[in-house]
């Protein structure tokens, strides 16, 4: 299986506590037609911790339903529990995904033979392409590249790592532990570019919820060699990049799709609430310098 370019984190709108299943597709269409190159559904940017089992087996479900084979799904199913994990990967290959995204145990912290484990396990339950997600960030633990290739190595089906540490040194790295054939995804919008550069694919992307295009346009220009339109683009995203983290993550990305009119509202799950009222405007503002709204 071939992940090239800009993958969505998607968000998940909600309405009244509840999936908003209308919004939900026309999202997904929405960013089919701007030109996005696949999709991930039930991630961090999705709200996945805050899902239960059912909405998540229905949210991939609508998902590779709406999409109807035009573009790859990757749907979120890892957890710091293996047998959850097992579970929700069933969910997925139930749904009709084409590959799962897998968190690395987060809280407790596993040792490399632990992670081995881990995967190993997921993989002998369930026979679904994975793409490895290493985010120390939210997890408290950093997949090392000579530990992922000790993985791939025992796991045929981890085809690829979304790598979230913003560390260049490491990403090169996992190209050279891993080989040019497994697959390197940025998972840090800031260092999409970089990351190309050191021989990445592409990217799961949190910013591609409101500029779809740019992102898939930014790995298109990259991959064929116009790398001054795609420094252009990385150039034009950055502010927006930025803006996209002043708080925690789904927050101003959501925030913005209501701004934007593609959510109706910004609709958060506990322990998530909206963004500051200090932050709205600034939010808009920067929105507004980027054509966006």
């Amino acid at each position: 299986m071939i992940l090239r370019g800009a993958f969505t984190a998607l968000s998940t709108p909600f309405k009244d506590g509840a999936v908003d299943e209308t919004t939900y597709r026309d999202f997904i269409e929405w960013q089919i037609d701007q030109g996005i190159d696949g999709l991930v559904p039930c991630g961090t940017t999705g709200e996945a911790a805050t899902l239960s089992h059912e909405e998540q087996g229905r949210i991939i479900r609508i998902c590779v339903d709406q999409v109807r084979r035009r573009v790859p799904v990757i749907a979120g199913a890892g957890s710091n529990s293996t047998r959850e994990a097992v579970e929700l990967t069933r969910l997925a290959r139930e749904a009709g995904a084409d590959a799962t995204l897998q968190i690395t145990p987060y809280y407790n912290k596993p040792t490399p033979e632990g992670l081995i484990a881990h995967f190993k396990a997921i993989a002998a339950e369930v026979d679904i392409p994975m793409v490895i997600y290493n985010v120390p960030g939210r997890t408290g633990l950093n997949l090392l590249p000579k530990d992922l290739k000790r993985i791939v190595d025992a796991v045929p089906q981890a085809i690829a790592v979304k790598e979230a540490t913003g560390n260049m040194c490491q990403a090169a790295e996992v190209i050279e532990h891993c080989g040019k054939r497994f697959q390197l995804l940025s998972g840090d919008d800031f260092t999409v570019l970089p990351l190309l550069a050191v021989g990445g694919q592409g990217v799961i992307s949190v910013i591609s919820n409101i500029m779809p295009k740019a992102m898939s346009d930014m790995c298109r220009l990259f991959m064929e060699k116009d790398h001054e339109g795609a420094l252009n683009l990385s150039l034009k995203m950055a502010p927006v990049n930025r803006a996209m983290f002043m708080e925690t993550n789904p927050i101003p990305v959501k925030t913005s799709l209501n701004l934007m009119g593609i959510f109706p509202r910004a609709e958060f799950r506990l322990p998530i609430v909206p963004l500051r009222e200090e932050n709205v405007p600034r939010l808009e503002g920067v929105l507004k310098e980027a054509g966006l709204v």
